[in-house]
């Protein structure tokens, strides 16, 4: 495979020019372009399949079916999902904001794209990880104005695409790909490792989104902190798997061994570690190995292999500085770049194998109960997955209540990341921000208030100006029953979510006295008639 010329500093600025340039001309603006653009994202995954899966099968050893399911799968129903709702996501939002600045002021809320984005992808699933945020942003398109019922004239995200360097096979079928079906003045796609990411994070965008490990992470949210620049940042940690004694051990075991062949256990949210209650230890232990047995049973020619001899290296040292016993696997084949799934029993919590993300197929094991187990998670950065396996609903409640984490699984591993319209995301060191669906839509875009009262609203108002009447000032009181009385305990006070009925009272009470203020300013007529016009105007115009 030919080596990838890396994107020049003249190149690259060039391109900056550019989508600053189609941003600011409003060439992006039209909801008809951006579903055009992911229709066009589409197709160049259909038509070139093979490819893809040539590509991945080159980085990782992957096999196709992985490659299919878990990152061309994705994108494409990310694509459908954003085609579905894009026109209903891009509508202005009306919110609850009362009588006077809801009702009288027709508050509003605009969607806004933000500008000229930068997408940093992973290694480890190098499509789905640069091209799923991309569908966000794409989608992030000018919204509807509420009031006039007219698309807005902002115009929508310019992306530059930056592919993992570590996945060369990848990036260079993403940098013949992409310019022939995405539109390049708004679209870019450029390349280069750290040190050329380096000198385009010293350009000012609009929004930068990256997945990939804690150190990079850091890098990247102080380079856009000198530009008061948002970031997501979609990273990893050290997931936990706590096996309960009141698991379904047959089917923990079952899981745990699938998810550690996945991609060889390089995945951002992978089960990292495992605390199995000493009732259930032993016989986990003897499930894990017969389910990597019947895995593996037909060769290990199918499972992917580690990216490179780097982090084969660093996951061999880490194996070998182990105080704990292997039980099974601890093969290593470092001209195929391949480890053998390996269950390392007898680990304690400062072993070398509990020191940062193992990012491998190896399972360790510690013996703890639950509350042990919660000890250990809450002393470690909060993971971007946390994984229970019970059958005591009381039991996975505890540990919920108890630990923090992006997402959790229970009974199960993972597959939290994909629920449709759910957040995808992290906490803490694990990342912050979040993508999937709407939430994808809401991270590319800037959600603005708009406000515009009735300039016979002045009447009311008017107790705001100087000189200052303290009599006046009690039309800004605010007064509720639900903050309770003075000297009232934890313990007495009501909880719930009933309104008071003297809220209501003051609320309406509040309605007739603009409305009687209204009827005095406009001459004594009826507000009502007015108001009504309005109203049915509003709807005539949607029709």
């Amino acid at each position: 495979m030919a080596s990838i010329e890396y994107t020049s500093p003249e190149e690259f600025e060039s391109g900056y020019k550019t989508l600053q340039s189609t941003f600011a001309s409003n060439r992006t603006k039209s909801i008809k372009w951006r579903k055009w653009q992911l229709k066009q994202l589409w197709w160049l995954l259909e038509q070139n399949l093979d490819k893809i899966v040539d590509a991945l099968h080159t980085e990782l050893n992957r096999h196709a079916f992985e490659t299919l399911t878990m990152e061309v799968r994705g994108i494409k129903g990310d694509i459908v999902d954003m085609l579905e709702h894009i026109d209903e996501w891009s509508q202005g939002e009306k919110p609850d904001a009362g009588f006077v600045f809801g009702t009288l002021g027709k508050a509003w809320l605009r969607k806004e794209p933000l500008g000229v984005t930068l997408i940093i992808a992973a290694w480890n699933f190098p499509l789905y990880t640069l091209l799923s945020p991309m569908v966000a942003a794409i989608a992030a398109v000018p919204g509807w104005d509420v009031p006039k019922g007219s698309l807005l004239t902002r115009a929508g995200n310019c992306i530059f695409l930056k592919p993992s360097e570590l996945a060369p096979a990848t990036q260079a079928l993403l940098v013949d790909l992409v310019p022939k079906y995405l539109d390049q003045s708004a679209i870019r796609l450029v390349t280069g490792g750290p040190a050329e990411v380096g000198r385009m994070l010293e350009f000012k965008f609009n929004h930068i989104f990256y997945t990939g490990g804690g150190k990079v992470g850091r890098i990247i949210a102080t380079a856009a902190a000198k530009h008061l620049t948002p970031v997501v940042l979609e990273l990893g940690g050290q997931a936990p798997v706590i096996v309960t004694k009141s698991a379904d051990i047959e089917l923990a075991a079952k899981r745990i061994a699938h998810a550690k062949l996945t991609n060889s256990g390089q995945v951002c949210l992978n089960g990292n570690h495992i605390f199995a209650d000493a009732a259930v230890h032993d016989r986990l232990l003897e499930r894990l190995q017969f389910w990597f047995d019947k895995f593996l049973e037909t060769g290990n020619e199918q499972f992917a292999t580690i990216i490179n001899e780097r982090h084969f290296d660093r996951i061999a040292g880490l194996l070998k500085s182990s105080a704990g016993v292997v039980v099974y696997g601890g093969d290593l084949d470092r001209e195929r770049k391949y480890i053998k799934p390996t269950i390392v029993r007898d680990v304690m919590t400062d072993d070398s194998l509990m020191s940062e993300e193992l990012f491998a197929p190896i399972a360790p094991v510690i013996v703890a109960d639950v509350d042990r187990a919660i000890r250990i998670i809450r002393s470690m950065p909060p993971p971007l997955g946390l994984y229970i396996f019970s059958k005591d609903q009381a039991e996975i409640d505890h540990i919920l209540d108890h630990t923090s984490s992006g997402g959790v699984t229970i009974n199960d591993l993972m597959i939290h990341a994909g629920v449709p319209h759910a957040p995808f995301g992290g906490v803490g060191e694990s990342g912050y921000g979040s993508y999937h669906g709407k939430y994808g839509f809401d991270a590319f875009s800037h959600t603005r208030t708009v406000v515009a009262p009735p300039t016979w609203l002045e009447v009311v108002m008017s107790f705001r100006y100087a000189p200052f009447d303290m009599k006046k000032a009690k039309f800004a009181e605010i007064k509720s029953s639900l903050v309770g009385k003075p000297g009232e305990t934890m313990e007495e006070q009501k909880v719930g979510k009933k309104v008071a009925v003297s809220t209501i009272l003051r609320n309406a009470v509040l309605a007739v006295a603009v409305l009687a203020a209204a009827d005095s300013a406009t001459g004594g007529k009826l507000f009502f008639v007015h108001t009504m016009r309005d109203v049915v105007g509003k709807v005539w115009r949607q029709k």
